[in-house]
């Protein structure tokens, strides 16, 4: 039976690794071991955060929206709680955009408003 030589393989594992590695600092972007660990690391970092970004992104609408609402003098829960009432059914990430209109949050703060004193 021929013998097997894993030269090509192996390089192929290596170069494939170590593109992954690219940007990195010191020995982590050509050195095949700590680029290995540090690529698997950054693989698990990448793998949490993309779930975590979905949390923050929420978090950072909420703060919006909340700034917002205080302006027109509710709060955050009483604001959301109009919104049921009045039947609009705006998300967070729209609502969170309008904020950034005074006009356009304005027209909803009033129909909040509106419902909240009909209930």
């Amino acid at each position: 039976m021929a013998r097997v030589k894993r030269g090509v393989t192996s390089h192929a594992k290596h170069k494939k690794v170590l593109e992954q590695a690219k940007g990195f600092r010191g020995r982590r972007k050509n050195t095949i071991r700590t680029a290995k660990a540090a690529v698997d690391r950054a693989g698990q970092y990448a793998y949490r955060d993309r779930r975590t970004k979905k949390r923050n992104f929420r978090a950072l609408w909420i703060q919006r929206i909340n700034a917002a609402a205080r302006i027109e003098g509710f709060t955050y829960s009483q604001f959301i709680h109009g919104l049921g009432q009045a039947g609009i059914e705006l998300d967070r990430k729209v609502l969170a955009a309008m904020a950034a209109d005074e006009g356009a949050f304005k027209a909803i703060a009033d129909k909040v408003r509106d419902a909240l004193k009909a209930a």
